[in-house]
């Protein structure tokens, strides 16, 4: 089997940060010469430009929506607050009214369905063919509207940038019942160019079906074949089923969403309980400060770069270290996961908890995120089953140009292979969608095969795919941990999975198919394979 080969070069970000107001922008935008324009969504602005002298049609005319908050983010999200959309939207208006002399495209923002509704509405008036929809922010919905006009759609991501709504959005119309949208999912132009290319179709009467089959040939055309890699050796001992669900149910884990204490359920047999915000707070603010000034030291002599993050900030993250610390002896428990960004914005927590939950993952314990009782139920579940192996939570994103998943977040180990294992590089960094506190880009092991997982106890199933970490992607736009990993299997029956179990996933380093398997038979459960 041939080896991986590796880029070892830099993507550079896709926009810099800029003050320009929304009018601004469009005003200088050198290839949006009609963009002023169709955002006062005057009557007939282009239809006079759409015909000959004879009546007859010219150019095709297609809308492209971009869904987003607004040109120069105002808030925390993906790609990060501050991020400057304008050089990236007016680099795919380049592209577009290059490359398709003969179609006119009409650029126009989109933040939600409101705003969608009055464009189409005006779409009437104007004979607008077809739509494109870039998903530039995750959840602003925009491309439902689009679809509703009966319009052939084509639906892209904006990578590390709407690529969760993208996911969940899309998954929802393959698995539905609309047959007039395509989808894009490439990190290169030219894949988006050859989908546009595609209402060609449309233009010499092919219907809406053509159309979605022209696209979805087109991007698989442009998918790389299945590599062949030569896997590091990664021996992995499990407990047996019996054994990991004995475990499992003397583990105890602690959900930190809002002021209440709330008893509930047991997640795949461990134990659940919800506490307040306050308890951590209180346990946080009473940590020791000698013993959080020996943890904050250790992480700036370990990490090998602290980028943007003052030492103050790492004191305030290992005051919440301890402080969880704290909490999961008080309770019993041995897992974590709390509402972080709620948290924080709201003022009952006074320190990001990523670094927290590094260290805690490090040592066989589990920090899972965004109070995902679902995800840490996975870390935890499985970790137990490797021995204290760290699960890593993520956000996915998928570049058909690379046959890749990216799985992205702020928080991850850097002992992949448990807490004995070796240790690989990281960097502390700020959290990025807001550029505030303290997160971890860990510059994770490649060449080793992988499993990620995701469990719903409600269903009783558990979602598996496995793939090959083949790099690490330095991006600075999204989350700072971006594990590059290509999927065993088929790439597109991924597309199709994440409305049903949501966006985040959760990986581990090993060949974990028997024992999950195992593990699922043992407890009456299903698995599903989402390649």
């Amino acid at each position: 089997m041939g080896k991986i080969e590796r880029s070892d070069q830099k993507r550079t970000r896709e926009g810099s940060h800029s003050n320009i107001s929304r009018r601004n922008f469009i005003s200088s935008c050198s290839t949006c010469a009609a963009y002023a324009a169709c955002m006062t969504l005057a009557p007939h602005t282009f239809v006079k430009s759409s015909f000959n002298s004879s009546g007859e049609r010219k150019k095709m005319r297609i809308r492209i929506l971009y869904s987003l908050h607004a040109v120069v983010q105002p808030k925390p999200d993906w790609p990060n607050k501050g991020f400057d959309f304008g050089p990236v939207m007016e680099r795919f208006n380049k592209a577009l009214t290059s490359h398709f002399k003969d179609m006119e495209f009409i650029p126009t923002l989109a933040t939600g369905p409101e705003e969608t509704e009055k464009i189409v509405e005006q779409d009437k008036l104007e004979i607008v063919d077809g739509y494109i929809v870039f998903q530039m922010n995750c959840w602003n919905k925009v491309v439902q509207t689009a679809i509703k006009t009966g319009k052939p759609v084509l639906y892209a991501d904006f990578q590390f940038g709407g690529s969760g709504g993208f996911l969940v959005y899309n998954s929802s119309f393959l698995n539905g019942s609309d047959h007039n949208i395509g989808f894009v999912s490439s990190s290169k132009t030219e894949d988006i160019l050859a989908a546009v290319n595609c209402f060609e179709i449309v233009r010499r009467g092919g219907s809406n079906a053509d159309f979605v089959t022209a696209v979805t040939k087109a991007r698989l055309k442009h998918t790389p074949p299945a590599g062949k890699f030569r896997l590091l050796e990664n021996d992995i001992k499990v407990l047996s089923s019996d054994e990991c669900i004995k475990y499992l149910s003397g583990s105890k884990i602690l959900a930190v969403k809002d002021q209440e204490y709330k008893a509930v359920d047991p997640v795949m047999g461990i134990p659940l309980e919800y506490i307040p915000f306050s308890e951590v707070n209180n346990a946080w603010s009473a940590a020791d400060k000698d013993e959080a000034n020996i943890i904050a030291e250790r992480w700036q002599k370990t990490a090998q770069e602290v980028i943007d993050v003052p030492f103050e900030t790492l004191l305030t993250s290992a005051a919440m270290y301890l402080g969880m610390k704290y909490v999961l002896k008080q309770h019993g428990a041995n897992a974590i996961t709390i509402n972080c960004l709620g948290g924080f914005y709201g003022g009952h927590i006074h320190a990001y908890p990523c670094l927290g939950f590094h260290e805690l993952c490090n040592e066989g314990l589990v920090g899972g995120c965004e109070c995902d009782v679902r995800s840490t139920a996975t870390m935890l579940a499985f970790s137990t089953m490797t021995n204290g192996r760290p699960g890593f939570i993520s956000d996915p994103v998928i570049d058909t140009s690379k046959r890749q998943i990216i799985y992205a977040h702020c928080v991850a180990s850097n002992k992949v292979f448990g807490p004995e294992g070796k240790a690989n590089p990281f960097k502390i960094m700020t959290h990025s969608e807001d550029r505030n506190g303290a997160s971890v880009r860990s510059i994770l092991p490649v060449n080793y095969l992988t499993t990620t997982l995701k469990i719903d106890n409600d269903r009783k199933e558990i979602i598996f795919h496995q793939a090959v970490a083949i790099d690490n992607d330095p991006d600075d736009r999204a989350c700072r941990t971006k594990l590059c990993a290509e999927p065993l299997g088929d790439i597109e029956k991924l597309f199709t999975m994440w409305e049903k179990w949501g966006w985040h996933r959760v990986t581990f380093y090993g060949d974990l198919k028997e024992p999950v398997y195992a593990l699922a038979d043992a407890i009456g459960w299903k698995v599903i394979n989402e390649t």
